[in-house]
């Protein structure tokens, strides 16, 4: 049986630093930029580690403003 590997995309220009997918992702994968910010002042999410990502899409579900692009691709 193949593992499920997951990858995210965030759109940072609608991404207004919320910070509801950093609390839903149960993996702790995602963060907020700390000091990087998109064009309208917010400090965006992003993927902290790529490989441990399972593609649970808990942090596009909970996005209010759906900057989040869950993919998932299965390993042999």
């Amino acid at each position: 049986m193949g593992k499920i590997k997951g990858a995210i995309i965030v759109d940072r220009e609608r991404c207004k630093g919320c910070n509801l997918c950093v609390v839903a992702c149960p993996l702790d994968l995602l963060t907020l930029t700390p000091k990087a910010v998109n064009q309208k002042g917010y400090h965006y999410a992003e993927q902290n580690n790529e490989d441990l990502c399972n593609g649970c899409t808990s942090c596009a579900i909970v996005c209010p403003d759906g900057c989040i692009t869950v993919y998932r691709k299965k390993e042999d």
